[in-house]
């Protein structure tokens, strides 16, 4: 009986006083736009209904759902692989770029733009079965740690957007990753760490043969990028692999704009929200003059096409998943 009385209790408390879906956001506008969006869209006799099949929620990796400083993620483990093959074979290092990725120097690596980054990538990434790739990513997140805070990198995720996938899970939200970082890299952990399975990640991605392996039909991955799924590639990815326009997408640079321009741009209820690295206590500031995650674009157009401007510094009270 007293189950019964307290679970009618439950349920009959105001909505103010239910349970908060985003417990690690502060009361700020941009909670307070987040839910208003989400109650419009959810609620069956609002004029903003949007039915489950057409829920589609899109979110940026890398500085969006956890850090991407000093730099990318997957270029740490790059270079760290580098580095080993190195030890083995010294000979592989055959230009400036790779000498330097393989002494851990990124700045140096990064003053080379974008076709440095695709070299180290695939001098560490191709000639391997798809699955031994994943299976060295594996390992290399249980054991390696980030330089700076020592945590394990998939603890470098942000609990404030971990709460986000849930809640628009819960409200019937399909949610996927839009990455610009490698597909098969991201599969690896974001089931684990988001709840997002490998079926819904969306990224860059080398191309592939299909090969007999020791009589064993095997998925090797190639040097070339077939795919990089950045800036306006993104749209095009979603548009190719999803074959619906979002109804929200997230993200945190301006490689991020065109997905949440075509987002925001279809009919009906539409939200853009950028992440805002404001936090130098607890993450870092970043946006204008920044090598990775540099964001313009997103500051000047944004807030003038409606978008929601996430203040890390005063709208989060919790960054990391694996720290307060």
């Amino acid at each position: 009986m007293f189950r019964l009385i307290f679970s009618a209790a439950v349920f009959a408390l105001p909505a103010g006083l239910a349970a908060d879906p985003l417990p690690s956001w502060t009361d700020s506008p941009a909670k307070e736009r987040i839910i208003a969006f989400v109650d419009t869209v959810t609620t069956p006799n609002s004029d903003g209904y949007v039915t489950p099949t057409d829920r589609v929620a899109v979110f940026d990796n890398d500085g969006t759902l956890w850090a991407e400083q000093p730099v990318y993620f997957q270029f740490i483990y790059a270079m760290d692989e580098l580095a080993e093959m190195a030890q083995d074979d010294p000979s592989i290092l055959t230009t400036p770029t790779l000498e330097a990725a393989a002494k851990g120097d990124a700045e140096s690596v990064l003053k080379g733009g974008e076709d440095a980054l695709i070299e180290v990538v695939s001098a560490t990434h191709s000639g391997l079965s798809v699955d031994a790739f994943q299976a060295s990513v594996a390992e290399w997140l249980q054991t390696e740690r980030h330089p700076d805070t020592g945590l394990a990198y998939d603890q470098m995720t942000y609990q404030p957007m971990v709460e986000l996938l849930r809640y628009l899970r819960d409200e019937g939200f399909t949610t996927y990753i839009v990455s610009g970082g490698g597909l098969h890299f991201v599969r690896v952990f974001a089931e684990d760490a988001y709840g997002i399975p490998p079926n819904q990640i969306l990224g860059t991605y080398a191309d592939s043969t299909y090969e007999l392996v020791d009589g064993t039909p095997t998925i090797m991955k190639a040097p070339a990028l077939a795919f990089i799924d950045d800036m306006e590639g993104k749209p095009i990815n979603i548009e190719r692999t999803i074959g619906k326009r979002p109804i929200l997408a997230v993200g945190n640079s301006d490689g991020d704009f065109a997905m949440l321009e075509w987002t925001t741009a279809g009919d009906g209820p539409r939200m853009g929200v950028l992440i805002h690295h404001t936090d130098a206590e607890r993450e870092w500031a970043y946006d204008r003059d920044s090598h990775i995650g540099r964001l313009v674009d997103g500051l000047d157009k944004g807030p003038e096409m409606g978008w929601v401007i996430v203040d890390m510094a005063k709208d989060w009270s919790r960054v990391f998943t694996g720290s307060n």
